[in-house]
């Protein structure tokens, strides 16, 4: 009982504190439409995943505790993807679109949360891959292309990876990927300009700028096209999308927390002061 009200007061406070306080700001002190990225929707969300992040804890005497997820995911697999410790208090899976701009934004985020308690064993981020090609065709091809840089390189090498990609993407299809760009217009920026200058494929197997990061990582260049090019983790990719919608997935990035046995969808690109709110309400 006593765990329940110390989770309880630390939830009150975080509501008081920070979350509250950080909606009022952002419904009246941000002065431009840039600011507006996180969308208010996505605040009251992350009060509704704090409240019931309280109910999941504060249920201890309840045998089975209802799910809330849609449908559970699996824990970390040891061909998972993981920065941080794979037994930290706090999983975080996230299900990514690497051409998605949220999903840009939220990477910069986990980052930041992976300074703040990775180091110290509190929380472990797991990348799994989400992406929707109605939207982003070319986030699918991407998506193997993480998984073909760690082919060579083992974990430390995705993660140099697609931070990199995420760096220099500008979303929205705006990679040039060589031969697998699709569709084969190059998409506008608002400005008017083209996202790039598509360049003439080096080979039948050049992959535009995936190429390029990968050669700027030290990798086997014809090694990784090769790779690329047999298509061997489409399958992969498409095994973590089936996961993220069955487990209620409808956009992304999404994100599922695992603690204490329990999972809580996190939906959206939370702002981290949201996020580092939620992850010291469970500590």
């Amino acid at each position: 009982m006593n765990r329940v009200l110390v989770k309880w007061h630390r939830l009150r406070r975080f509501m008081r504190d920070i979350l509250f306080p950080l909606l009022l700001n952002r419904l009246f002190l941000m002065e431009t439409i840039q600011k507006f990225a996180v969308p208010l929707s996505i605040i009251i969300a992350g009060a509704m995943i704090a409240i019931s992040l309280y109910v999941v804890n504060s249920s201890g005497a309840a045998s089975n505790p209802t799910p809330t997820v849609a449908e559970e995911i699996r824990g970390i697999q040891d061909t998972d993807h993981v920065r941080g410790n794979p037994n930290a208090d706090i999983i975080l899976v996230e299900y990514s679109d690497t051409e998605c701009p949220f999903c840009k934004q939220f990477h910069d985020t986990l980052k930041q949360v992976m300074a703040e308690y990775g180091e110290s064993g509190t929380v472990a981020w797991v990348y799994r891959h989400f992406p929707i090609p109605s939207l982003h065709p070319k986030a699918p091809k991407e998506a193997e292309a993480l998984e073909c840089a760690a082919e060579q390189g083992g974990q430390e090498t995705f993660w140099k990876y697609a931070d990199k990609v995420y760096e220099t993407t500008e979303s929205n299809n705006s990679l040039d990927d060589g031969v697998y760009n699709t569709p084969k217009d190059i998409p506008v920026g608002q400005d008017g300009k083209p996202w790039y200058t598509e360049k003439k494929p080096r080979s039948a197997t050049d992959a535009g700028q995936l190429s390029d990061i990968a050669k700027e990582l030290g990798l086997d260049v014809a090694r990784f096209e090769d790779c690329l090019k047999s298509g061997k983790y489409a399958e992969r990719v498409q095994t973590d999308v089936d996961e993220a919608v069955a487990a209620g997935g409808g956009g992304t990035p999404h994100s599922i927390l695992i603690v204490d046995g329990e999972q809580v969808p996190v939906e959206g690109a939370q702002p981290y002061d949201v996020l580092k709110g939620l992850i010291d309400s469970l500590l």
